[in-house]
């Protein structure tokens, strides 16, 4: 079993930053794929980020250039840094994991089997 408790989510203005944090428990996850997706008020959860175990990233369209993910293998710990934060990121945050590494299929959410409980992003205009 993996534990994922993400935090570092808040209140931020627009064009301002956050860096969101998911620790790991329970096992190693060096080894594993990693996301963020997030679900916004009255919206199905979406993908926001993926970093294999080989450090290969992905973005969705609209985080690239703007997002950052990022592992510590070392702390166990999968990090998201948000820079220029828009309105439209107002969301909860959730960081999950991939332990069969579905590289082709990193965007789906049923590719993860452990999820975080999340932690809520607010960004005033």
């Amino acid at each position: 079993q993996v534990q994922l408790v993400e935090s570092g989510g808040g209140l931020a203005q627009a064009g301002g930053s956050l860096r969101l944090s998911c620790a790991a428990s329970g096992r190693p996850v060096s080894n594993y794929g990693m996301a963020w997706f997030r679900q916004g008020p009255g919206k199905e959860r979406e993908f926001v980020s993926a970093i294999t175990w080989s450090r290969t990233t992905y973005y969705a369209d609209s985080m690239k250039g703007r997002f950052t993910i990022s592992r510590d293998n070392a702390k166990n710990t999968l990090y998201l840094q948000m820079n220029s934060l828009k309105p439209e990121d107002t969301a909860v945050y959730y960081c999950a994991l991939d332990q069969y590494n579905r590289a082709n299929s990193y965007f789906a959410t049923s590719s993860y089997e452990y999820w975080g409980q999340g932690t809520q992003v607010i960004v005033s205009s």
